[in-house]
């Protein structure tokens, strides 16, 4: 029998969550319904000025409509995989709602639409396999699906930009956190510059201050 540790249990478990809040929802006044969505924890500006903060990480995990969760359950699935083995269960749950979190704060400083998805962590996904193409490029196969990884990242952000409803500012910050992020925890089988790892953090800290405050700034 394989061991529990050696299972992506963290992506899994994060799917089980997202696919009981959706169906609370269903039975509770819908997912698409935006007065439901505020009710659940959806990124609302408007509430996050007024203090309730937490509605930077609950969004993570409400989807509206069954298109959405389909779409990044399927992602969350593969991509989750993946990573989740390369750095770790515990690193990559911290990549995943670091990412997350990034990503709503830059929802807050540039959309004032309600929004909700695992789509600003999932993007931070992306960018922490970015960070691997980067730190690793001597590795043919983590530098041949980083350039896998890179040519989906395009193709999605094209997407979003094509569409409309598409929250592509926190696609962009998760993107972004997700790549810092990943030097900061570093992995498990090989070293990260330290030099980098204090850049990152930096780099990190200093966007979450400036999309807090620019978000603050904006919806007073």
């Amino acid at each position: 029998m394989n061991n529990i540790k050696d299972k992506p249990f963290i992506t899994y478990g994060l799917l089980a969550i997202m696919v009981v809040v959706f169906g609370i929802m269903t039975i509770s006044g819908g997912t698409t319904d935006p007065t439901n969505l505020v009710r659940f924890g959806a990124k609302f500006n408007p509430l996050i000025v007024q203090g309730e903060y937490w509605r930077l990480f609950t969004p993570m995990f409400i989807h509206i409509g069954f298109t959405h969760i389909l779409m990044n359950g399927i992602t969350l699935y593969f991509i989750g995989q993946y990573v989740e083995q390369i750095f770790g269960h515990t690193r990559f749950l911290v990549l995943f709602i670091v990412s997350g979190i990034v990503g709503n704060l830059a929802s807050f400083a540039f959309s004032i639409s309600v929004s909700a998805g695992a789509s600003t962590a999932i993007f931070g996904l992306f960018g922490a396999f970015m960070m691997l193409g980067e730190s690793f490029s001597d590795n043919p196969v983590i530098s041949s699906m980083a350039k896998t990884f890179l040519l989906f990242i395009v193709l999605n952000i094209g997407m979003s930009l094509a569409t409309s409803g598409i929250d592509i500012a926190g696609h962009i910050g998760g993107l972004v956190s997700g790549f810092l992020a990943a030097y900061v925890v570093g992995v498990p089988f090989g070293k990260v510059s330290p030099l980098k790892r204090v850049i990152g953090l930096v780099m990190l800290i200093v966007i979450i201050v400036a999309l807090f405050s620019m978000g603050l700034s904006k919806n007073m």
